[in-house]
């Protein structure tokens, strides 16, 4: 089983930026997508980008791929996602999510095996 802990999150204004940080352990990553996913209260949890674990190759969903950009650090078992030029918009809980690679730039929520327990962002107006 995978543990994933996700950090970085925090409570900054609009259009500050935040790193946040998915640290994986337990088994070896191999053939797996990684993925950012969003929940803002009372929301049903978003899609945010994902990485392939083998490539680095990384999709982000439409609304934010202007502005964040998605990595990860195999040596490290790291997934990061640099946000800038935050907006209210992007306040949630974000969580680190798992899944088998499959072709696409999406995960689903259903697809991920594995979840952390969140980090806070808070975008304030």
């Amino acid at each position: 089983q995978v543990h994933l802990v996700e950090s970085g999150g925090g409570a900054v204004q609009t259009g500050a930026s935040l790193t946040l940080s998915c640290v994986a352990s337990g088994p070896r990553l191999t053939n797996d997508v990684m993925g950012w996913f969003r929940q803002a209260p009372g929301k049903e949890r978003v899609f945010v980008g994902r990485v392939r674990w083998t490539t680095g190759l990384a999709t982000l969903a439409t609304s934010v791929k202007d502005r964040f950009t998605i990595d990860r650090d195999k040596d490290k078992n790291m997934m990061t996602l640099q946000m800038n030029s935050l907006t209210p918009d992007e306040t949630g809980v974000y969580y680190c999510g798992l899944a088998n690679w499959r072709y696409g730039n999406n995960v689903k929520s259903s697809e991920c095996a594995s979840w952390g327990q969140g980090t806070q962002v808070t975008v304030s107006s």
